[in-house]
């Protein structure tokens, strides 16, 4: 016999309409969403209503209060908020070898399916890793090397393997931040220019090989 279906109450109705807004991005991580009595008259429903929802939706990772200052978008999604938080408590060791499995793969996929819009896209994000090492910037260093893999993955046109490294891409910066200085930046630059060339060519081989250079050196930097 099926179990009889159960409503969802006026607050899970609230936290879906809420979830929606940060999944389909229009709000988007980082902002700040609007205050109560905005939110109270376009939901048409009570303080305690949205305050409700509003636990809910933090307490699953999407949303984060700042007392004093606000309530603001901290994740993408349910399952980005799960694998951010996995990946916080999982040794740095392990977060590396399943970026080198997802990195590998995708290097051998984009070097066979990459269109020329991939490989601008691609060489955007290099050259402006370049640019951040030069001027001895760790921060935009390490947004434009993770936004640089991204490309990577993109080309791959393998939307869940994109989806997947999406999610993790925030823990990963900070992974960034954490393995790499700029003593090592022009081997990292160059292995990086290794792979987008392997890619550019079609060399799924090197494309390999590529990957395997800098995920060894994080890896001995790890040790």
């Amino acid at each position: 016999m099926l179990a009889q279906t159960q409503r969802l109450t006026l607050v899970e109705q609230v936290a879906y309409q809420i979830q929606g807004k940060i999944e389909n991005s229009e709000w988007q991580v980082g902002m700040r969403i609007p205050p109560e009595p905005e939110l109270m008259e376009q939901l048409q429903v009570s303080r305690n209503t949205l305050r409700e929802a509003i636990r809910a939706l933090t307490y699953a990772g999407l949303l984060k209060t700042r007392q004093g200052d606000g309530t603001y978008v901290c994740s993408s999604s349910v399952l980005g908020s799960v694998i951010k938080k996995v990946i916080q408590h999982t040794d740095k060791l392990e977060s590396l070898e399943v970026r080198y499995a997802l990195e590998r793969e995708a290097a051998v996929l984009a070097a066979l399916r990459r269109g020329e819009e991939d490989l601008e896209a691609i060489r955007t994000c290099l050259d402006q890793c370049r640019q951040a090492a030069s001027q001895h910037d760790l921060k935009a260093y390490a947004h434009w090397d993770v936004e640089f893999h991204k490309m990577v993955i993109a080309a791959s046109h393998n939307q869940l393997m994109a989806n997947l490294y999406n999610h993790i891409s925030e823990a990963l910066q900070n992974m960034v931040l954490e393995t790499k200085d700029f003593k090592n930046a022009t081997f990292y630059l160059d292995s990086h220019d290794l792979l987008y060339q392997a890619i550019a060519n079609q060399d799924c081989h090197q494309a390999e090989m590529a990957v395997r250079l800098y995920i060894e050196k994080a890896h001995a930097k790890l040790c």
